[in-house]
């Protein structure tokens, strides 16, 4: 049997897809934005490829062929899994390949936000420092990264990963997850003893807007908060609140709830020394996108031989 594969949103992805071994009919799109697009493109198909393009119920129930959702990325939220496995459609996911690329991007933010980088970089580039009446000028405070406190909420192989880089700079760090580990702290003293917090939960409705109001006003006053998982995890509104009354010290985001941000955002329309949004490309080295794609690859094949791997389960 020859398998109809369809990539749907193949722009999303900055990588060579190496060939599949099996009989096959492989064809992409750059980009798939409505549902009746979804239906349209996987008539016929049996292996639906996506990164972001949402998989409901009403287009599943439209498309009796397929019998694969390869979701290139970790998280599923898009997919409807309940209704996925209803219809007998297996999900699988990407694991294990932003070793580096999301720890990296995280200890990125953190050193801009710290040192106050981008601000003065800007200031300089509007000319402040040849008016300023000395060597050099303090508008926007920097603080050391060494010594400080780090607080991981989600200590997974992502969490265990930036926690080795911020120990390897001094930083003091402690942990919170769901699922109980030794040595971890409960996520009140998260809030209330980190001078950094990373976000790396995924979404769900237990987790969404986990942090609000009543938490940034627990954070210390310069405290920092990053999130690179999901822009869901946080009350936006209620964090530019916290921003613009000086409640924390300052964010890092590379996630926002709708993306892309086509209706505006209130995040993405601040103008704010101390925050930083980036487009969720935390994952997107070069080499993580590589690893991933290969792995997109491997699920696929193992799928067709009968041994499917990375499931994701309703």
């Amino acid at each position: 049997m020859a398998h109809k594969i369809v990539f749907l949103d193949r722009e999303s992805l900055d990588a060579k897809v190496k060939p599949f071994s099996f009989p096959h009919e492989y064809i992409e799109h750059e980009s798939t934005w409505t549902p009746e697009d979804v239906v349209a493109r996987l008539q016929g198909a049996s292996i639906a490829i996506i990164n972001k393009v949402p998989m409901r119920e009403a287009a599943l129930a439209q498309l009796p062929d397929l019998k694969l959702i390869a979701v290139a990325a970790t998280g599923t939220d898009v997919v409807d899994k309940a209704a996925a496995k209803a219809r007998g459609i297996t999900v699988v996911n990407i694991r294990n390949y932003a070793f580096n690329t999301v720890p990296e991007h995280v200890i990125a933010l953190i050193f801009a936000l710290r040192r106050a980088i981008v601000p003065y970089a800007n200031s300089v580039r509007r000319g402040d420092w040849a008016k300023s009446t000395q060597f050099c000028y303090f508008d926007y405070p920097i603080h050391d990264i060494a010594g400080s406190t780090l607080g991981i909420v989600g200590y997974g192989a992502l969490g265990k990963s930036i926690a080795k880089r911020a120990e390897a700079l001094g930083m003091k760090v402690i942990a919170y997850d769901v699922f109980p580990q030794d040595g971890l702290v409960d996520f009140e003293t998260i809030l209330t003893e980190s001078d950094v917090i990373t976000l790396h939960a995924p979404l769900t409705p237990e987790t969404k807007n986990m942090i609000g109001r009543e938490q940034l006003a627990k954070m210390k006053r310069h405290a920092i908060l990053i999130n690179t998982a999901r822009g869901g995890l946080v009350d936006e509104e209620a964090l530019a609140e916290a921003l613009k009354a000086g409640t924390i010290g300052g964010a890092g985001f590379d996630v926002v709830v709708n993306e892309p941000p086509k209706a505006g955002n209130v995040l993405c329309d601040l103008d704010l020394p101390n925050l930083i949004v980036t487009p969720h490309v935390a994952w997107a080295s070069k080499e993580a996108m590589q690893i991933l794609s290969d792995q997109l690859v491997d699920n696929i094949e193992a799928f067709v031989a009968g041994k499917p791997q990375n499931v994701v389960e309703a």
